[in-house]
């Protein structure tokens, strides 16, 4: 795959007010022919002095045929989603324009390459973690990162229990507000067993629905109401990074590069 690291790489080729000089930065040319866009590779003159240098060699990358223009403007910086759009293309190379004109491309692409982060959380309500990072992810925050996130969120209402953790998620009856007696299908973690135990004195059964004991896959990140697992973690023998229920998306941010950083450094 080609994807150039940065729109400064890739210039254009539809005129030539300096004639066959190109940008001393220029990887990357798109010419317009009469049949449509084709992608160049060039190499500008190394020992060439100023802004516009001769070009000592030229390659075709990808001919008019095997280019597809995609019509709407992108946030250039999503890089694994225009990996994604370029594969849907079916074409070998899909060219880019972003939300500020800059242009780019894809060409023979895959998502293999990419570090996937396996992202654990529940719904209802919203979950948080999940659709915080897909937020993140749009604005192009993890471009560099080279990395695509595998979102796995239980829903919890599939597990039909009787009381639930709390009212925010719109369930009739739950722990925050209802007293229980013990005989109840509960759904809920650690967090839900001590309330039981301080305010009730009871010790009851419930079914575990924090995200961390769906962790099947690494690297992973997962959120925790417990406040004492915060941070690089192992759990169920996978490696990976907690962050709080309430975390907010300078945190979570954070957590993603913090665990790209140790993962990679493995």
């Amino acid at each position: 795959m080609i994807f150039p690291e940065h729109c400064k790489y890739v210039g254009h080729a539809s005129a030539k007010p300096c004639g066959d000089r190109v940008y001393f930065l220029s990887r990357y040319l798109l010419h317009e022919t009469a049949n449509g866009t084709e992608v160049l590779e060039v190499t500008p003159d190394p020992q060439g002095k100023g802004m516009m240098r001769e070009i000592v060699a030229t390659r075709v990358l990808a001919t008019a045929d095997q280019v597809y223009r995609f019509p709407d403007r992108v946030q250039l910086h999503d890089r694994t989603s225009l990996i994604r759009l370029a594969l849907d293309s079916g074409y070998r190379c899909t060219v880019f324009t972003g939300v500020d004109e800059h242009t780019t491309f894809v060409l023979d692409p895959d998502l293999s390459g990419l570090l996937e982060i396996h992202v654990y959380d529940i719904s209802p309500p919203r979950p948080n973690l999940s659709m915080c990072l897909r937020e993140l992810e749009a604005t192009g925050l993890f471009g560099d990162l080279s990395v695509r996130f595998c979102h796995h969120v239980r829903d919890i209402r599939e597990i039909g229990a009787e009381v639930y953790p709390c009212r925010a998620a719109g369930f009739d009856r739950t722990l925050d507000e209802d007293p229980v007696s013990g005989g109840e299908h509960i759904a809920g973690c650690q967090t839900g067993l001590q309330l039981c135990s301080e305010c009730y004195g009871k010790t009851i059964t419930l079914e575990n629905i924090c995200p961390l004991s769906q962790v099947q896959e690494e690297p992973f990140i997962a959120r925790c109401c417990r406040a004492e697992r915060e941070g690089p973690d192992t759990w169920n023998g996978k490696s990976g990074y907690v962050v709080h229920w309430g975390a907010n998306p300078a945190t979570v941010a954070r957590a993603v590069n913090n665990l790209v950083t140790e993962w990679k450094g493995k």
